[in-house]
């Protein structure tokens, strides 16, 4: 895989260089509430404007229906870009037409321009190989050069990812030159103890992970929604909380493998319970109740890992030499149950060792309860790729970038 440095090293001035970045930031009523994506391909962009390149930033943001929606438009994320670069930024209303080849060709050397959604494109993610390979056609002529930075977009087999590079000279931007590096920290000649803390809602979607992380990991610590099906797994009572019935022979089979392996699976020992799913919008306090994992009452769900979880997660990653986080422990947007997400932050925070964020809620969680994110040793940028990336996938942007 062609790097960014290589591409700099023989000139870009003057070269229009297309930089397929993630800007899929969360926006609530237009404001972007969490810039991190933003911030993590401003050195590439930044690498490439200083080098003389007229830089064509394009991403996606949400899951539009293949037409132009202003809900999911990306004017604010190329406001922000151009905060950032403390620079202005010319923005095209639109994916492959007009308004994207004059924002193009008016670029002087040092500029930047964002186009408008690839989404808003049906040729972007359809699943038919001509039609994402015209709409890659159309997207080829903006540019001169690839550059693809947009690490969680990189499992997708969308024309921008996958296709684009194919018809143009293409390069690794620094973000994902990073996050490969990293990911390979993490499959390839680990340090030990290596810890998985997995969280989130949904089991199903971490079990190619952890049947994965079986043969690799040290230790895996469950919390977040997909807890409960593993204390169902167990026999345990645990009310209206989270639960996929469907999946408890497979979470039970991993835990028997896990014992089998001499791999610790630890599950949590007490959560924070409550009738009622907190109000996220107002923050209006919840008043929950601790209970043993046990003990969960059949009218109530489990929202958050309790106290002693948390002072057990935390004792179980203090002396890990590799963490991978990948999940909050509950619902960290309301206060009162935080503390479970606040927890194994912290823990990460204080271990030694080499400690990954894996993208999504977890990243953040991280910003949002208000940690340093250079305490950490990586924060990525793609849940979805990191984790497919983990369950040994060929991911299609990746697989691209290396032909």
């Amino acid at each position: 895989m062609k790097t960014i440095d290589e591409l700099l090293a023989d000139g870009v001035s003057g070269k229009r260089v297309f930089v397929r970045a993630d800007l899929n930031v969360p926006l609530a009523d237009g404001t972007i509430t969490d810039d991190g994506r933003i911030r993590a391909v401003l050195p590439t962009v930044k690498a490439l404007a200083d080098a003389g390149a007229k830089v064509v930033v394009a991403s996606h943001l949400g899951r539009p229906k293949g037409a132009p929606d202003p809900a999911f438009s990306l004017l604010p994320a190329a406001e922000r870009l151009g905060e950032l670069l403390g620079a202005p930024v010319a923005f095209a209303e639109d994916t492959v037409g007009p308004a994207a080849h004059d924002a193009v060709d008016g670029l002087q050397p040092g500029q930047v321009a964002v186009i408008e959604n690839l989404r808003f494109n049906p040729g972007e993610t359809s699943k038919d190989d001509q039609e994402r390979a015209e709409f890659a056609d159309r997207l080829a002529a903006l540019a001169d050069v690839y550059v693809g930075d947009g690490f969680g977009a990189v499992h997708r087999k969308h024309a921008s990812v996958y296709d684009l590079p194919k018809r143009l000279p293409h390069y690794a931007g620094h973000l994902i030159a990073t996050e490969v590096g990293v990911l390979k920290k993490l499959t390839e000649d680990v340090k030990r103890p290596y810890v998985v803390a997995l969280g989130g809602a949904k089991v199903s979607d971490k079990l190619a992970v952890i049947d994965q992380l079986l043969g690799k990991a040290d230790r895996l610590l469950i919390g977040g929604g997909m807890a409960y099906t593993f204390l169902k797994a167990k026999g345990y009572e645990v009310g209206i909380s989270l639960l996929q019935e469907d999946q408890v022979p497979a979470v039970t089979e991993y835990m028997q493998r896990a014992e089998k392996q001499g791999v610790e699976l630890l599950l949590p020992v007490d959560v924070l319970v409550s009738p009622e799913f907190p109000d996220l919008k107002t923050k209006a306090p919840a008043n929950p109740t601790t209970v043993d994992a046990d003990k969960i009452p059949a009218d109530q769900e489990g929202l958050d890992i309790g106290p002693k979880t948390r002072e057990l997660y935390a004792s179980k990653l203090a002396d890990a030499s590799t963490v991978f986080w990948n999940g909050p422990m509950g619902v960290f947007e309301h206060p009162d149950y935080a503390e479970g997400t606040k927890a194994v932050a912290q823990a990460l925070v204080d271990a030694n060792g080499f400690t990954v964020v894996g993208g999504g809620d977890s990243a953040a969680a991280v910003r949002t309860l208000g940690f340093d994110e250079n305490a950490f040793g990586h924060i990525s940028t793609g849940g979805g790729a990191s984790l497919e990336y983990l369950e040994g996938k060929t991911l299609p942007g990746l697989a691209a970038l290396e032909d």
